[in-house]
This record gives structure tokens, C-alpha cells and sequence, in this order.
């Protein structure tokens, strides 16, 4: 006799081999997580600059700690990144870069898309002197 304990089907991520799709899908996730985050920040320096000069200033400092400008970095990238996949996405809607090679490219392409967004971004802010 068997023990049906063990003849249960297991979830479906369990039987599947690591890929580079799961990867980008749980970084469309994440990203999609990290722009809620963003968004709280947005809305803070929008509140403070709304409240006067004294809250604006104080936000400026909370903007300029490290830390924060690591977050902003961060929210920039999952910004980018998540546009990009959008777009990769409504291209695979019309039925469009389903084949593996193009599948594959795309994702690279997107990644590499974010990263460089993400990093000319910040060049330009630093430049300007906003940073």
C-alpha cells in the first residue's frame, strides 16, 4: 500500500528548473513593491513642499541623508524597470517575442535599459547639481 502523503502533486515552482523568466518575473514584482515605497516618498516631499518653507527644508534634509538618496536610486531603477517590462508586455500582448531567443533578448534588454535609465538618470541629477 502507498502512502498518498507523498503521491500529492507539489506546487508548480517546486518541479521547475531555475530560469532566467522566473527571475525577471519576481523582479517585476518586486519593482511593482519598491514603486508603493517610492510613491509614500513622492508624497511626503510633495506634502512638505506644500506645507511652507520650514517643512520643505526639513524634507530636504530627510532627501539629502544617504540612505534616503540609496532608496531613491533603488525606486528610480524599479521605475525604469518596470516601465520597460510594461512595454515588453504589451508587445507579448499582441502576440509578438514569444520565441525563446527574442524572449531572452528582450529580457536583457530591459534590465540592461533600467540600469542604464537608472544610471544616466542620476548622472543628470548630479550634474545639475540636484543631488
Amino acid at each position: 500500500m502507498s502512502n498518498p502523503k507523498f503521491e500529492r502533486p507539489l506546487s508548480p515552482f517546486m518541479m521547475y528548473r531555475w530560469q532566467y523568466t522566473n527571475t525577471l518575473s519576481i523582479l517585476h514584482r518586486l519593482t511593482g513593491c519598491a514603486l508603493t515605497v517610492g510613491l509614500l516618498l513622492f508624497v511626503y516631499w510633495l506634502v512638505a513642499a506644500a506645507s511652507g518653507p520650514e517643512a520643505y527644508a526639513s524634507a530636504r534634509d530627510v532627501f539629502a541623508h544617504p540612505v534616503t538618496i540609496v532608496l531613491l536610486v533603488g525606486f528610480s531603477f524599479a521605475f525604469f524597470y518596470h516601465l520597460l517590462n510594461g512595454v515588453r508586455h504589451l508587445v507579448w500582448d499582441v502576440g509578438y517575442g514569444f520565441e525563446k531567443a527574442k524572449a531572452r533578448a528582450s529580457g536583457w534588454l530591459v534590465f540592461l535599459g533600467a540600469t542604464v535609465l537608472t544610471a544616466f538618470l542620476w548622472f543628470l541629477l548630479a550634474r545639475g547639481g540636484a543631488v
